[in-house]
């Protein structure tokens, strides 16, 4: 038995809820520093308050991962886990920036910081499972097309909630100020909307996406499956999966590495970066209107990324083709590194667009093709599991950055967090190299 063909649209179906999962994981992205500036943060200590949402997606995606490969209901292997995942991170987009609702329990700043770790283990939970769910029903010469429309709706939903505070304040003309240790209607309206777009997209994906059995998955995967010597269900197996995984995972970790931990420190420092360097304003006057404008502008910025991944990722199953998938990745990686480098030397707030463009390129590629060239090497009945324990990849660079990001910025940046841009840049470089190290095990089929 052979996985059936998807149209492109029951592809895109399969994926759908990704726009939704990556709208909430934009607004945080864009706006958790300023909240929790808001709540009384300084720069120095923004990496510590992030470090929860990574700590959380190294405890709960291999768990996850591993739980997604025994489950079967009536919604299927990877459904019930995508599902309550976009539940859990509806409620932390609520919550966190009515924050200060709960002073009376605990200061707003922490329970702030609470909610970021909610939402980013529950963005945990429905991610890892999508992505297994595209190798699961896919054949193997679809996967880099569905890993790239899964690309192309992380862009969309990444374009919506990054451009959402600024189209409510400039647009409809909610007010992006409040008084100290309130956010603003507009951040905190972005949030709700985000949480309800979240939750219906999910919904789209389970309705409209047939799972295989059991017994479908054990035809496809034939007698290659039947002989494969049985373990003892254990979890912990994840450990014994860790040291006997592929080598083209392990040589893909140092690419993934590499690349997050430029990432994380562009997510946590952009809008103190931006708002200090390219507008010129005091650090602690986060409170302000012009720090609040600045806020806003990342949120621009961040979407004109997002909007490019999207469209870049469109030809990025062409362009494997063409030049390997290796290559593609490289270049875009390099592309990316330049352009993170580049908002230094910016001389207003409008040149930062054409930084983020080459920024959004590399982030097209560094969510689609690591995945496609992941899949190839991976054992069949393990795919959740692999894809759970790649995520440390994920992860441990944006815990290391968040543990020594801070201080860095404070005591060898003299406080500028513009210079945190310029090392994620340099990551990037360093990631585009190592990718030449890479086996690329099934690069024969790239569509």
């Amino acid at each position: 038995m052979e996985k059936r063909r998807l149209s492109f649209w029951e592809i895109w179906n399969l994926s759908f809820g990704f726009l939704g999962i990556q709208m909430g994981f934009a607004l945080q992205n864009a706006n958790a520093s300023r909240v929790l500036q808001i709540f009384g943060a300084d720069v120095h200590e923004l990496s510590w308050f992030w470090i929860v949402a990574p700590l959380t997606g190294l405890i709960v995606q291999p768990i996850i991962g591993y739980y997604s490969d025994r489950t079967w209901t009536k919604l299927g292997r990877r459904r019930p886990f995508f599902l309550t995942g976009a539940l859990l991170a509806s409620i932390g987009l609520i919550l966190m920036p009515n924050a200060d609702m709960f002073t009376a329990f605990m200061p707003a700043l922490w329970v702030g910081a609470g909610m970021l770790m909610i939402m980013d283990a529950s963005f945990n939970v429905a991610m890892e499972p999508f992505r297994a769910l595209v190798a699961d029903v896919l054949p193997s010469d679809q996967r880099t097309l569905g890993f790239s429309v899964q690309t192309v709706l992380i862009g969309i939903g990444a374009v919506l909630g990054s451009w959402l505070p600024y189209v409510l304040t400039n647009w409809i003309g909610i007010s992006n100020t409040a008084e100290p240790g309130k956010v603003p209607l507009s951040l905190m309206l972005s949030f709700i909307i985000g949480a309800a777009v979240l939750v219906t997209s999910i919904l789209i994906t389970v309705i409209t996406t047939k799972e295989y059995s059991p017994e479908e998955m054990a035809l496809i995967n034939g007698a290659e499956e039947e002989e494969e010597e049985v373990e003892e269900s254990s979890l912990l197996n994840i450990f014994t999966d860790f040291k006997n995984m592929p080598l083209t995972m392990r040589q893909l970790s140092w690419v993934q590495f590499f690349s997050w931990f430029g990432l994380f420190g562009m997510w946590v420092f952009s809008t103190p970066a931006i708002a200090h360097h390219i507008y010129g304003l005091p650090l602690e006057d986060s409170h302000s209107n012009d720090y609040q404008n600045a806020g806003d502008w990342v949120g621009i910025l961040f979407g004109v990324y997002n909007l490019v991944s999207a469209i870049y990722a469109f030809f990025l199953p062409a362009i494997a083709k063409k030049v390997g998938r290796k290559r593609t990745h490289a270049v875009s990686l390099i592309i990316g590194g330049l352009g993170l480098i580049s908002i230094y030397f910016a001389p207003d707030k409008n040149w930062l667009i054409l930084s983020m463009i080459a920024i959004g390129v590399s982030w097209a590629s560094i969510l689609a093709m690591p995945y496609a060239i992941l899949a190839g090497s991976i054992p069949p009945k393990k795919m959740g599991v692999y894809m759970g324990i790649f995520n440390f990849f994920i992860v441990i660079p944006q815990i290391i950055n968040a543990l020594i990001g801070g201080p860095i910025v404070k005591y060898i940046y003299g406080g500028n967090p513009i210079y945190a841009l310029i090392i994620s840049g340099v990551s990037f470089l360093i990631a585009a190299a190592l990718v030449s190290k890479v086996k690329d095990v099934d690069d024969r089929v790239s569509l």
